[in-house]
């Protein structure tokens, strides 16, 4: 594989602070939301399991809300594009990939809190984000549904610990084998 020169790329090339700062937080918060949700499913009923369940909800409130303000953001703030002697490179197998993932990270970013709210509605216990704001059910209470809900919930938050796996890999291999300067373009301070 051909390897691109060692030199970051430019400053132009780089992702805004915004879309920096909304990039990082999410990351963050998705692997305290996906650990805490592992732990806390093993736990016996418990105060400290009921407060786990809790802020795991307050956490994916929030991680719907910063997916729709970097949603809008992508929209309107255009992501600068590869850098020619990255594309080049790039077989064009990945250059899928990379767009795929890409676009299936944001489908999760907004399914799999949806499906944790419309589990929690339908298993008849309202999100109030923060302990202060009550937020209106999605589904009515039905055990039944909630029973349906929940391993779709499960696969997907899965599926997205994958696809953020994946792209963490890709990021990696990016900084550490072709020395392309990529990672660069997402990390905060200078290029």
């Amino acid at each position: 594989m051909p390897q691109t020169s060692a030199a970051p790329p430019q400053s132009a090339a780089r992702y805004s602070l915004p879309a920096m700062a909304l990039h990082w937080l999410l990351a963050l918060l998705l692997v305290g939301m996906f650990g805490m949700g592992v732990y806390m499913t093993d736990l016996p009923f418990s105060p400290t399991r009921l407060k786990l369940y809790n802020w795991h909800k307050w956490l994916g409130v929030s991680v719907l809300l910063l997916s729709g303000v970097r949603l809008l953001w992508r929209a309107t703030h255009r992501p600068p594009a590869l850098p020619a002697a990255i594309r080049s490179a790039m077989p064009a197998w990945q250059t899928r990939a990379y767009h795929a993932t890409h676009h299936l990270l944001y489908v999760l970013f907004f399914a799999v809190p949806l499906l944790g709210w419309a589990y929690s509605s339908a298993a008849g216990f309202q999100v109030v984000w923060f302990g202060q704001v009550a937020l209106p059910d999605l589904l009515s209470a039905d055990k039944a549904v909630a029973e349906l809900i929940k391993p779709l919930h499960k696969l997907s938050a899965l599926a997205l610990m994958g696809l953020a796996a994946l792209h963490v890999a890709a990021a990696l291999k990016h900084h550490w084998i072709d020395h392309d300067g990529l990672l660069q373009r997402m990390w905060p301070g200078r290029a």
